[in-house]
């Protein structure tokens, strides 16, 4: 298979998480985007590593991954505090949880 086919895919899934970004209010959706654009950035990475012959962009891909699963336990842990104070998981009641 064609390297490009990989790239437009990751064009492709960019594109849609980028979407569900900015149309989407509810902060779970918002959040499974934000994965699937760091999901398209790793596959981009490491269709360049393949296309080089470098270990590079799965050295990328990897720590992105590890970057991911960080981010995954802090937003999650902020989601479930917003939806707990306001039985709500929308973006626009996000700045109802100062004090």
């Amino acid at each position: 298979m064609n390297p490009d086919n990989y790239l437009y895919l990751s064009a492709l899934l960019f594109s849609i998480g980028a979407g569900g970004v900015l149309i989407r209010r509810n902060a779970i959706v918002v959040f499974m985007c934000v994965e699937l654009m760091l999901n398209a950035s790793n596959l981009a990475f490491v269709t360049f590593a393949r296309m080089h012959g470098t270990l590079d962009g799965q050295v990328f891909a990897f720590f992105t991954m590890v970057v991911a699963a960080a981010e995954v336990v802090v937003g999650l842990a902020i989601i479930m505090t917003m939806f707990r104070s306001r039985r709500s998981a929308s973006v626009d009641d996000a700045n109802l949880l100062k004090y």
